[in-house]
């Protein structure tokens, strides 16, 4: 036992973290990895097992599993089932608990593949359109909002943009390397030199309406292709889209799009280009912004669709004066659950004996979903059936692992509280969060009345996630701890702001597990234990937590956050 302990001490020490622990009485009650991995792939096994046998050697004694068929258990095949059974029995040799994830608020694909209605909408209201040659058109003006085809500049400074940064240093007039025209606007910085290479536009626009925004780019070994975006800002400063544009490092003239919504701005600024630009090339050609409804259209009861006539005195009925209208690709992009960001979207027809007639002004709302960065669509937090669909999910969740500790997925829930419901309740986008989580809880002890519940900490935190105006979410989300059952366990991931957030929490009666790692030096949960010590009825646990699916780290966070698991623990 000697031995084993020097071993360890210098095994630490090599790490830099042999002076923060000593011999203790208690170790850390809930230690945890967090696994994504999919069970259908029986490929996976061999791998899953690894980990898990590393883990339990190293003091591990719980694993999470997100798999995202937990959502989608009702049309799994067969042998889903059997790779399921051999995981858990591999878990029960481990002596690992399992803990399933469930309720998947926040990243909603589970839910969204039984119906991509259930997205929460943007509303677009009172949108006109007009009856030409028999079709309902959009009545406004269709050019394009922005001098997007980089055709009219003097030297390297493009006109028509309110602003350009550092035009023939970083930003130039390209009229050799260009998709269409005779010019287009190619970002380069010279050698060792770093900074933004922007474009930007103020443009006025209704409010309450879904614009599309397109561009054409090429690269050539652009280091910094993941910090290229395209955006619009309201006057505020409240960023109105948040989709990634996926450019790549190196590509030829490849189509991007965004789409989003105005909400209460007459004015945006929009914005092109690379933030904090590095080494190689791109090209800028041939963008649009125009206003395009019904993209990524949604309908249920709670986002309708009305049809008025400009007066607002007669609403017209889908069916009979207009066909019925819907679109197909919502959330089934590239399959059911996944969304696209743009796509050709339906058109607003008459039906044969319509009561509209040609040249009939119409007043259209509806409500459209949007995508955040890279496909993410949370789904409503109040709509019935996206209960029914979690209550049927833990069911078979039950069935399948019958666990002792669920995982509430309630994460970065970034647009929510815009349903006509929602906004005519008066309660605030906290509220309506609370009441959703305490609703899941409900459903879970439902079904499982001795289950122990867990749940990610962003949400629910007000130095963190829980604020106003988070992202596209209406109003304010403070609040919304309120419905956390006080036995919840808290999975909390604010390293960020440790000590108020640890307290917060603490002050809640909650006990918390730190989900460290994230991918970064694995010594670094130590520090973050360190600040859980004026928290210590509280903070009872960590979670190897990686986003990469990078396991190499497995027994040194271990090591850093609890020692050996028969000798060194946390004081």
């Amino acid at each position: 036992m000697l031995k084993s302990s020097i071993h360890v001490i210098a095994l630490l020490s090599a790490w830099g973290l042999a002076s923060h622990f000593v011999c203790a009485a208690e170790p850390l009650e809930h230690r945890w990895v967090y696994l994504q991995q999919n069970l259908q792939v029986t490929e996976n096994l061999p791998k899953i097992e690894s980990i898990l046998r590393r883990a339990a050697k190293s003091g591990y004694n719980g694993v999470v599993l997100a798999d995202y068929k937990l959502n989608v258990l009702d049309r799994v095949p067969d042998h889903y089932f059997k790779n399921a059974a051999r995981f858990q029995e591999l878990c029960r040799e481990l002596d690992l608990e399992i803990i399933p994830t469930v309720a998947n608020f926040g990243y909603s694909s589970g839910i969204l593949a039984h119906d991509p209605n259930l997205a929460e909408g943007l509303p677009a209201r009172d949108v006109p359109f007009v009856v030409k040659g028999g079709k309902i058109v959009l009545d406004v003006d269709s050019k394009n909002l922005i001098p997007g085809d980089f055709e009219n500049s003097k030297g390297d400074t493009f006109s028509g943009w309110g602003y350009q940064d550092e035009p023939g240093q970083g930003t130039f007039a390209d009229s050799v390397v260009k998709h269409g025209g005779k010019s287009s606007l190619r970002i380069q910085n010279a050698p060792g030199i770093e900074g933004n290479r922007r474009v930007s536009k103020p443009i006025k626009v209704r409010p309450w309406s879904q614009f599309h925004a397109s561009i054409w780019i090429r690269t050539e070994n652009f280091e910094s292709a993941g910090e290229t975006r395209m955006f619009a800002m309201s006057p505020s400063g409240r960023v109105l889209s948040h989709s990634h544009l996926g450019v790549k490092r190196d590509q030829d003239w490849t189509l991007h799009h965004v789409v989003f919504n105005s909400l209460e701005s007459s004015e945006i600024r929009f914005y092109l280009g690379t933030w904090g630009c590095r080494s190689g090339k791109l090209w800028m050609d041939d963008a649009t912004l125009i206003e395009e409804p019904f993209v990524n259209l949604v309908r249920r009861p709670g986002c309708p669709l009305t049809v008025k006539d400009d007066s607002r005195q007669t609403s017209y009925v889908e069916g009979r004066d207009f066909a019925e209208l819907r679109d197909p690709k919502l959330g089934n992009t590239p399959w059911p659950g996944e969304f696209d960001v743009y796509h050709e979207p339906p058109s607003l027809t008459l039906s044969p004996g319509s009561t509209i007639k040609e040249g009939q002004k119409l007043l259209v709302s509806y409500s459209h979903a949007v995508t955040i960065y890279d496909g993410q669509v949370p789904c409503s937090l109040t709509e019935p059936k996206a209960f029914e669909i979690v209550e049927d999910q833990v069911r078979r969740v039950q069935q399948l692992f019958k666990p002792k500790t669920y995982f509430l997925s309630h994460d970065e829930i970034r647009v929510a509280n815009w349903s006509d419901p929602e906004r005519a309740s008066g309660k605030s986008a906290g509220v309506q969060l609370a009441e959703n989580v305490r609703r899941c809880a409900e459903i879970i002890r439902r079904i499982d009345p001795n289950a122990r519940l867990c749940i990610w900490s962003d949400m629910f935190d007000p130095h963190h996630n829980a604020v106003k105006d988070f992202y596209l979410v209406n109003g304010d989300l403070t609040g919304s701890w309120r419905g956390l059952p006080k036995d919840t366990i808290i999975i909390n991931w604010n390293s960020g702001k440790p000590s108020p957030s640890l307290k917060h929490f603490a002050d809640q009666g909650h006990t918390q597990v730190l989900a460290g790692y994230y991918d970064a030096p694995p010594g670094r949960i130590r520090d973050w234990l360190d600040v859980g010590k004026d928290v210590p009825k509280s903070l009872r646990g960590a979670m190897y937590t990686t986003w990469q699916g990078n396991f190499t780290d497995l027994e040194a966070f271990a090591a850093a956050a609890w020692g050996s698991p028969n000798e060194l623990t946390v004081q």
